[in-house]
């Protein structure tokens, strides 16, 4: 058997499919795309009055049905006079405008649609579509003579918080039967940032912070502000730290020893976990709340109010949500990222959330877990128990219509909040 016998059929395939990808391919590809474009344009219902046109034809040749024939005549007839709305070329330029690209919940977003004809022809009417979401919003463009601009004004009702992908902006020319569809989009989208609401906490509610600056741990430092003893000189301890005078009376060098002091540290750990919100607000309609939104919207108020208060004050601050660790350089970033968080996506509990706060944050001087109205004191008492020691836990529960209370489990605080402007007062009874 020669060797070209015994050779494997997909080897004696090799030169053709070099020869298809080096030579035939490059010259068919543009065709290919431009074919592509021209095929895109033809809608659904477009391609199924094709196929009923050609099997209607089919028929009537085949079985001399007449009124199958005139059938098919018709439906070629509304393909070839919907082709004219295709023809021509588009040159608008258009652009997209938002008066604000980060607003609060319940306020309007503005924004401007503005097209205009550079071209030195005039441009037919055709219809502009941006996508706001998952909605879509459409606009009559008029028939537009060259340089003239049309301007279409839109709001966005923001009724819950989240992050809107407001665009692209894109025209559409087409037939009035909808057998074609021709779109071009011009505009890139842009994101519209909702945020929570949020409230301010004044000095006296924000105090639980200050309370904590340089509030001294149980561990021994070498250099810090706060004297606690002295002791023998060890190799290696800076020499600026020894007491001379003590030294001299003892015969032994002597040096300072420091007790270290926690700095104010926030750290927010916002739950996720739908199990940890009562089911009922959780599914309800937010209008049909007594404060217009569920338990889990207005634990992420909360965690926005006491943020911001931290970054006010210019203390560190750190925002955990089960895996995620929001931005906190800034208000608006924190903020931002409260937008786009949603509940689910972890099956971590408060304890465990508690756990992984515990090791993200461990310098952490005051540690605040807000989660909803179905956590029950064991597992509140639990996730406490899992932070270090010297930290100072504070549990905010979220209960819409709740009345404002405050109690505490073992070292840990527990504040239930029914509505958001309780927050600023509750916080206030935090330091009692």
């Amino acid at each position: 058997m020669s060797a070209a016998a015994g050779q494997h059929p997909l080897n004696r395939l090799h030169p053709l499919r070099t020869l298809w990808i080096d030579a035939v391919w490059p010259v068919l590809k543009p065709v290919w795309r431009r074919l592509s474009r021209l095929l895109a344009v033809v809608t659904g219902f477009g391609w199924a009055v094709l196929g009923a046109s050609a099997v209607a034809w089919l028929l009537g040749e085949r079985f001399g049905w007449q009124e199958f024939t005139a059938l098919a005549l018709v439906g070629v007839v509304l393909l070839v006079l919907a082709m004219p709305f295709m023809l021509g070329r588009s040159a608008y330029a258009i652009s997209l405008g938002l008066a604000n690209t980060h607003v609060v919940v319940g306020d309007r977003a503005v924004g401007s649609v503005t097209v205009t004809n550079p071209s030195a022809h005039t441009m037919l009417p055709a219809r502009i579509e941006l996508p706001v979401g998952a909605g879509l919003a459409a606009f009559h463009l008029p028939r537009l003579a060259p340089g003239a601009e049309h301007d279409d004004l839109f709001t966005i009702p923001t009724q819950r918080r989240t992050v809107l992908s407001v665009g692209p902006v894109r025209s559409v020319r087409g037939d009035a039967l909808g057998l074609f569809r021709r779109v071009i989009e011009w505009t890139p989208a842009e994101d519209l940032f909702v945020h929570p609401r949020t409230v301010h906490l004044d000095g006296s509610s924000s105090g639980f912070l200050r309370d904590l600056e340089g509030l001294p741990t149980s561990d021994l430092s070498n250099d810090d502000v706060s004297f606690h003893a002295l002791r023998e000189y060890l190799p290696g301890d800076d020499l600026r730290n020894v007491h001379w005078r003590s030294s001299a009376r003892t015969g032994t060098i002597m040096v300072r020893q420091f007790e270290e002091t926690r700095r104010s540290h926030l750290a927010i750990a916002l739950s996720r976990n739908p199990l940890d919100y009562s089911p009922s607000t959780m599914t309800a309609d937010a209008a049909a709340l007594p404060t217009g939104i569920d338990e889990f919207e207005l634990a992420v108020s909360v965690c926005g109010s006491l943020g911001l208060q931290a970054l006010t004050e210019e203390k560190q601050l750190t925002v955990l949500a089960q895996e995620q660790v929001l931005p906190t350089r800034t208000g608006k970033r924190l903020l931002d990222g409260l937008s786009a968080i949603e509940p689910g996506g972890s099956r971590a509990d408060i304890v465990q959330l508690a756990r992984q706060t515990g090791v993200r944050v461990p310098n952490a001087s005051v540690v605040v877990l807000v989660f909803g109205s179905t956590v029950e004191p064991g597992r509140i008492r639990s996730a406490a128990s899992h932070l270090p020691s010297g930290v100072r836990v504070i549990a905010v529960r979220c209960e819409v219509g709740a009345a404002l209370s405050r109690r505490s489990i073992a070292a840990t605080t527990v504040l239930t909040v029914g509505r958001l402007p309780d927050l600023p007062f509750g916080m206030r009874r935090v330091n009692e």
